[in-house]
């Protein structure tokens, strides 16, 4: 390790008594300029086609997720709208039993009603034939009075 440290510090002595050469010096400062150049043009072309790069992998990452997505809710759709048929039809069969219910509620006071009228009817034929013998019509409560 001391070698090594030895030969660095005769380097470092060299180099700080011999003075650089200037066309040594001009030829590596045109090398690094012809680098720095070749870097910024590298640095544009990165520049142009990074954006472009990252929208076409957006672009295909979306492809590949809004895919099923999109099947996902077509199908949600496609329930949603057998419900929906479904609801309707289960609508129409409540309304239907609903107006049957009212027509046997309608026949039922009709047949109520006409069972009223046949009994007033031959009420009314009993008392007038009650009235043409001249009977005695007792009200029953006076008939439950005289018997208790």
């Amino acid at each position: 390790m001391e070698d090594a440290l030895a030969r660095a510090r005769e380097r470092l002595d060299q180099a700080s008594r011999s003075l650089l050469d200037p066309a040594q010096t001009k030829a590596a400062f045109e090398h690094a300029r012809a680098q720095m150049e070749a870097l910024a043009q590298m640095g544009a072309e990165l520049e142009s086609l990074l954006p472009e790069q990252i929208g076409l992998a957006v672009r295909e990452g979306l492809q590949a997720e809004a895919v099923p997505v999109a099947r996902q809710l077509a199908e949600l759709r496609g329930l949603a709208n057998q419900l929906i048929r479904r609801l309707d039809q289960l609508e129409q069969a409540l309304e239907a039993e609903r107006f049957a219910r009212v027509e046997d509620l309608g026949l039922l006071v009709d047949l109520i009603a006409g069972g009223w009228c046949g009994v007033d009817t031959r009420l009314a034929r009993i008392e007038q034939s009650l009235s043409e013998r001249e009977a005695t019509v007792y009200q029953l409560d006076q008939v439950e009075r005289e018997t208790a």
